[in-house]
């Protein structure tokens, strides 16, 4: 289960994207990304960041520690910035956060950085399987520490939560977007990546994963349904995902395959 800490003090804000996240010191006098509940994309962002990371982590691969992170409303008492002061107000209760890596450096392929073709491998792998948008050149959402690869920033992940009429339509989808993926040059072992995915995911790994999302943080999604059933909605979701991997896996080997 996630572990809980209390905010102490904001540090210092990380301007990048919507999600507004900063680094916060917390009660056990560790320093966390945070990504707050109050930012422009909502508490879904939050949802997505915690699923797609977590089920990263069944299949291996690295991703920093996630916490749930309590805010105070007192904590922006002192900030002179109105932002920073308004998001901090809007996010008060739990909110989550990564553990900060410090020294760590932002992947670049310009500065000759690569992946092992395993590494590379699963993690397409798992951004076609949770439609994960940004993981590009761009920005590639992958820190190097201590010479070894780390995912970060799943807010983009699992879009359809926005629009959950969709849900079912997106499931089968081969995920076009993977072609722009920022690891794909090197993602030239996708089957057994596939394989090995395949025996690690299940139905009980993605319960586990659902029941630690937090039940208000649901009920931002647009349904009748109670935060109980949306998680079993996602359950289904994930299962259905996997049992149609094959649609998502050929659209993968086919764009590496275009740039060899």
């Amino acid at each position: 289960m996630l572990r809980t800490v209390q905010a102490t003090r904001y540090v210092l804000p990380l301007r990048e994207g919507g999600s507004l996240p900063a680094i916060v010191e917390a009660d056990d006098l560790g320093l966390y990304v945070a990504k707050f509940r109050g930012a422009g994309q909502g508490p879904l962002a939050l949802v997505a960041e915690l699923l797609a990371g977590e089920i990263a982590r069944s299949l291996g691969l690295r991703v920093p520690e996630i916490v749930f992170i309590e805010i105070d409303a007192a904590l922006s008492r002192n900030e002179p910035d109105y932002e920073i002061r308004h998001l901090l107000k809007a996010s008060a209760g739990l909110n989550l956060a990564l553990d900060y890596l410090p020294g760590s450096t932002m992947f670049d392929p310009a500065a000759r950085d690569a992946a092992s073709p395993a590494e590379a491998s699963l993690t397409v792998w798992l951004d076609a399987f949770t439609q994960n948008v940004d993981r590009t050149a761009r920005n590639a959402n992958l820190l190097l520490w201590h010479r070894k690869l780390y995912l970060i920033d799943h807010g983009a992940a699992l879009f359809f939560h926005h629009n959950w009429a969709t849900m079912h339509a997106k499931a089968g989808s081969p995920f076009a977007e993977i072609e722009h993926h920022v690891l794909l040059p090197w993602a030239s072992e996708i089957q057994s990546a596939a394989a090995q995915a395949r025996s690690l995911l299940n139905r009980e790994t993605f319960r586990h994963i659902l029941d630690q999302v937090p039940g208000p943080w649901l009920d931002s999604i647009p349904s009748e349904q109670t935060p109980a059933e949306k998680r079993t909605e996602y359950v289904d979701f994930f299962l259905r995902r996997l049992e149609s991997s094959a649609i998502f896996e050929q659209e993968a080997i086919q764009a590496h395959a275009r740039l060899v």
